[in-house]
């Protein structure tokens, strides 16, 4: 005994020892490797169970119990029988004997040693193991030790780790299936025993003349007078011990739920019990207690009770989140719906004491959390399967949520809601459009309450109505976590422009999405709710004009007084979001529905005309204020708002112009002349950017979406014109030039609406366009004669500069007409055939100046995407081969290896140039696949085929995928007549080397860590399959299927990539169903034969349990299987002590 007693204060003073703070991490590792050796050897269990049962050192007792943990779950298999009994008889005795005096976390941790055990040997071995759980539960001593035990149970058994083999994890979630019912039976009866004893004793409070709470709604959700007389009883008041009983017992029903199916186990008694529980969340007079006491316990108790609301509700929410319901428990559930808003309606009652935000705000925030949970849950999984019932009272439902989300104490709090609302508003809409018969039956029903919804969503996002709330939003800074993800380059732009907003605009973006989606349902009352309060605002702003002053520095809007610019800030504050819910109805005008509501639109976009005119005109962005800190930005802001406002109207001009516009051409024409009366005097480098750039857009939309035919002869465009080309002019920050540019492109390029051809006048446009794009390019031409001499540091600079501007207008320019005529693209390319020319000129010059190279590759791709067929064969030609003679192997280990992610920039474009030309169909580009192949294979493959990053692989393999699947008969050459005498095609094969290489480096890209890359080439695989039947090629067949197959099921057994598993499976089976004989007779046998750790018989096993079966579920089925089972066979192995004899 001695030894272990000397053991033991050895490790108390070592343990203390490595927790000090003076000791080093030398001396921590060196303690560490000693208690590890300690732990590894045969029989130190023994120890620690002496450890375990005479220290009170709490690192002691845990590094014990760590010991076991280890021995249990990786050493058991070769631990003897009669130490195996005498562990599972030592542990519980221990756990029973000092379960009271434990720290809490070294008991939670000896409890799930034992069920470790559990999990091992219950039931052969360890038969009594869940009897002792339920007995513990059962006698009062020991119920709350129980309930633990039986949460880590369900923790652990129900769905556990892949330390075990499959058959395993079967027997043990079936060995639960059967305690399910005792389990809940015991669990029910726990609850309703405290629950009954305490409310015995609730003293029942005098009536107060707020206290008939079951009034008519309430008997209407809940259909029986009982039901709601017994949640109206008054919520005990529970002892410390019952409080910590129930905490558990709820804790055990909410990971239950989280795994057992839905069935008549789940009682209604136990059901009613819950929410019984529930109600301690929403009952605010518990606070009101603790707070009037004052005592810090009882202010915990408080909290505790609180807890046990939250508890409760996740036990609700466990099972709503269920979204198969057998038809035996469809009744349950309403009585849980029911019941749940019987505690809505509790939640949000008004009495003379409180309002309901201050009731809401006096409730705990994750109750409050829970409950909005509840709700989306109901509204997205069961309304569709409620709302049939007659007895439930949808609309009395959504009023309740109404108040609920309107008096949320918090703006997270209210998002939440109003995405529940977007759920509603979503179903409604597909439910209407799959039931067009009663479209207005249903849309009656629910009309009340979306027009108070939509008029309320508005409310809230003006600062008459709400200023104390939008005031405390934020819009300066940018979402934080959004900004860190934006900062490690992590997001990708498209989602950019959603996620880069401040507080403020995410709120506005949120309601108006609302706003928009009440409009497709009730277009009529939305506008008719909309427009007044827009046109309110607009008073104000048009009314400004009266109190503009000229002094001696130019206009002075004459409003001084504190009160009065505070007003005038709030009123244009809710003017710019209105004009921005206008904008977003603009797409519920056009289309079917164009005729129905011209006159509302027509409104509409002519007082947006005026706006914009009467803002440009009296220059109200350069005008000096009180408050210049705040009015200032607020005047631009509007004015950029009004111009965005009438962009989004530009497709409602657009049909106005080909439907009407014949009969009342003059309307029309005075709508476009005015507005680009407006946007003129705005395109000047002296206007601030954020209203520059709404000017131009708009400007782009007339040019491309609406296309009048007299925009060109307009003075004020003609201006425009004439400001570009003027060489002299101060030039435009370069985004607002690349708008202006494109926008006169289109006016000369895009084909007028409603005109024949023979009225398009293209030689006229066609010479304009010419001379607007020499004027444009003028010095960007002139760089030809001066590119090869060498160029001082100063003088690049500029060229670089000459270079970017103008590359970056033309590109924008190609791309916008892409998609258009053939005649567009003519024009386009005739204008630009010289800059061309002169580009292709210069690229040797820069060819080692990464940053130019990018911009010109580029535009040369987007010339590749646009307009390759008016650029014709020999110069495309032309173009590739001055580029294959450019990116030399050296100059392509230059750009990827030395000039960082420019550099591979500019290879990613190269070889995206080569994916548009390998697509092409037809045979004007084959001559050019032998050197894009050899480039690929040979030059630049080997420099990045070693390389961890992910940069150029990506574009690397997607031009591998198109050489593939856009020239098949490059390497296949099948004739018809062929495969119909043969019934199968075995074709020639040509160029095998190179399909081979292709092939070698898809399967090397498996082996790799990247999963993006991984989860792009398996998809390519498997595309090559499904359009040319890649798998049923002899060559794959013969000489590589077996060796995919291989390299995806040890991606599977070391979980490199496991959130590619389902796709990893169904291509392991699309490639083993081309020859299932194959695999079963000698894949399968030589894989199991070539996998190390595991001994003969335990490869028996595995081949015998993967079944032969061909369907796709039972294969992918078998494969999770063999894997699961592989792991785990060669876990238990590693863990065996030297010298083990297996049997």
């Amino acid at each position: 005994m001695a030894s272990e007693e000397a053991s033991l204060r050895a490790l108390e003073s070592l343990m203390t020892e490595f927790f000090h703070n003076c000791t080093t991490n030398e001396r921590k590792r060196e303690i560490e490797e000693l208690l590890n050796n300690f732990a590894q050897q045969i029989g130190a269990w023994r120890f620690c169970l002496y450890f375990l049962s005479s220290t009170r050192n709490d690192y002691v007792m845990m590094y014990s119990l760590t010991v076991f943990e280890n021995l249990i779950n990786k050493m058991w298999l070769g631990v003897p029988s009669q130490d195996k009994m005498e562990i599972r008889s030592c542990l519980p005795k221990l756990l029973l004997a000092h379960h009271k005096t434990l720290p809490y976390f070294i008991r939670n941790k000896l409890c799930k040693v034992i069920v470790d055990i559990g999990r091992q040997d219950w039931p052969m071995f360890y038969h009594d193991f869940f009897t002792n759980i339920l007995q513990l539960i059962q006698s009062p001593v020991t119920t709350p030790l129980g309930l633990i035990m039986l949460k880590t149970t369900s923790e652990e058994l129900a769905c556990p780790r892949e330390d075990l083999s499959v058959a395993r994890k079967e027997e043990l979630r079936k060995l639960l299936l059967d305690q399910v019912q005792t389990v809940l039976g015991l669990l029910t009866g726990i609850l309703e025993s405290i629950w009954d004893k305490h409310s015995a004793t609730a003293a029942t409070p005098p009536p107060s003349p707020t206290s008939g709470e079951s009034g008519d709604l309430l008997s209407s959700l809940l259909q029986s007078p009982s039901a709601a007389k017994l949640l109206n009883q008054p919520i005990p008041i529970l002892d410390t011990e019952s409080e910590c009983i129930c905490s558990l017992a709820l804790e055990c029903l909410a990971h239950l739920f989280s795994w057992i199916p839905l069935s008549t186990s789940i009682t209604p008694s136990l059901l009613t019990t819950i929410f019984h529980f529930a109600r301690f969340g929403c009952d605010t007079r518990v606070r009101k207690m603790s707070s009037v006491n004052g005592s810090s316990q009882n202010s915990v108790l408080g909290q505790e009770r609180g807890r046990l609301g939250v508890l409760a509700m996740s036990c609700i929410n466990e099972l709503m989140s269920k979204n198969c319901v057998p038809m035996e428990f469809e009744e349950y559930l309403l009585r849980m719906f029911q019941q749940t808003f019987y505690l809505l309606q509790k939640i949000t009652k008004e009495n003379n004491a409180h309002t309901v935000k201050s009731r809401l705000e006096e409730l705990d925030e994750s109750y409050i959390e829970k409950f909005t949970d509840f709700l989306r849950l109901f509204v997205s999984v069961h309304l569709r399967r409620i709302e049939s019932y007659s007895q439930f009272p949808v609309v009395e439902f959504l009023a309740l949520l109404f108040k609920y989300t309107f008096h949320q104490p918090t703006h997270e709090g209210y998002f939440s809601c109003l995405d529940i609302w977007t759920l509603f508003l979503d179903y409604l809409t597909s439910k209407i459009k799959s039931r067009l018969a009663d479209k207005e039956a249903v849309l009656n029903r629910y009309e009340d309450a979306l027009v108070l919804l939509l008029t309320e969503v508005l409310n809230r996002i003006q600062f008459r109505y709400n200023q104390a709330q939008l005031e405390e939003l934020d819009d300066e800074t940018l979402d934080d976590d959004v900004r860190s993800r934006v900062e490690q380059g992590q997001l990708q732009v498209q989602i950019l422009t959603l996620a880069l907003q401040t507080e403020w605009q995410r709120y506005l973006r949120q309601s108006l999405e609302v706003v928009a989606k009440v409009m497709e349902l009730l277009p009529t009352h939305a506008f008719s709710t909309l427009f007044p309060v827009l046109q309110d605002n607009l008073e104000v702003y048009l009314g400004l004009q009266q109190f503009v002053v000229t002094s001696g520095t130019g206009h002075r809007l004459n409003i001084t007084a504190e009160n009065d610019c505070r007003r005038l800030h709030c009123s244009l504050r809710d003017l710019s979001s209105l004009l921005q819910a206008v904008g977003r109805l603009a797409e519920y005008f056009i289309g079917d529905v164009f005729a129905a509501r011209f006159n509302d639109a027509l409104t509409v976009v002519e007082r947006l005309v005026k706006v914009t005119l009467y803002g440009s005109q009296i220059k109200l962005y350069n005008i000096e204020t009180a408050v210049p800190s705040v009015l200032k930005p607020d005047l631009i802001d509007v004015h950029a708002q009004s111009l965005a406002a009438l962009q989004a109207y530009a497709h409602w001009l657009a049909q106005f112009y080909s439907e009407v516009h014949r009969q009342n051409p003059e309307q029309f024409i005075s709508l476009v002349s005015t507005t680009l009366e407006a946007i003129t005097p705005l395109i000047s480098s002296k206007v601030q950017e954020k209203l520059l750039l709404s000017a131009c857009h708009l400007l782009v939309s007339l040019a491309t979406t609406v296309r009048p035919v007299f925009l060109i002869s307009i003075p004020a465009v003609q201006k425009v014109f004439n400001r570009i080309t003027d060489t002299s002019a101060q030039q435009l920050p370069d985004k607002a030039q690349v708008l202006v540019c494109r926008a006169l492109s289109n006016v000369l390029l895009l084909p007028w609406p409603n005109l024949p051809e023979s009225e398009q006048q293209w030689a006229v446009r066609s010479t304009n366009h010419a001379s607007l794009i020499s004027a444009l390019t003028r010095e960007y031409r002139q760089l030809k004669s001066n590119a090869i001499l060498p160029q001082r540091k100063v003088q690049l600079e500029d060229t670089k500069v000459i270079i970017h501007q103008t590359l970056s207008v033309l590109e924008d320019i190609v791309e916008s007409i892409s998609g258009e005529s053939t005649k567009s693209r003519q024009i386009c390319y005739q204008s630009l055939q010289e800059s061309v020319q002169v580009s292709l000129a210069l690229f040797p010059a820069f060819i080692h100046q990464s940053d130019v190279t990018d911009e010109m590759l580029s535009f040369f791709l987007t010339l590749f995407q646009g307009l390759r067929v008016q650029m014709g064969v020999p110069f495309t030609e032309q173009i590739i081969q001055t580029f294959l003679n450019m990116f030399t192997r050296e100059q392509l280990a230059e750009s990827i290896l030395h000039e960082g992610s420019t550099g591979c920039r500019v290879v990613e474009k190269f070889l995206k140039i080569l994916q548009v030309v390998v697509q092409e169909p037809g045979q004007v580009f084959k001559p050019f696949l032998p050197s894009v192949i050899s480039l690929c294979m040979e030059q630049v493959y080997p420099i990045i085929a070693e390389r961890s990053s992910p940069d150029v692989k990506a574009e690397l393999f997607e031009l591998l995928f198109r050489v593939l699947h856009h020239n098949w008969r490059y390497f296949f050459k099948s004739s018809v007549l062929a495969s119909v005498q043969r019934g199968v095609a075995e074709e020639q094969m040509e160029n095998e080397a190179q399909f081979s290489a292709i092939m070698q480096a898809f399967g090397q890209s498996f082996l790799q860590p990247d999963i993006h890359l991984f989860k792009q080439n398996l998809f390519y695989l498997e595309t090559l399959n499904t359009k040319q039947k890649l798998y049923h090629k002899k060559i794959f067949r013969t000489t590589m299927l077996f060796q995919f197959v291989n390299v995806l099921l040890q991606v599977l057994v070391h979980k490199s990539h496991d959130l590619l598993q389902e796709e990893i499976g169904i291509a392991t089976y699309n490639m083993a169903s081309v020859d299932f004989d194959g695999f079963y007779s000698a894949f399968l046998p030589e894989f199991l034969a070539s996998c190390d750790g595991v001994d003969s018989n335990q490869k028996n096993v595995l081949g015998r349990n993967f079944k032969m079966d061909r369907d796709l579920p039972s294969f992918t089925q078998n494969v999770h299987r063999l894997v699961n089972d592989l792991r785990y066979y060669r876990l238990c192995n590693d863990s065996l002590p030297p010298g083990t004899v297996k049997l």
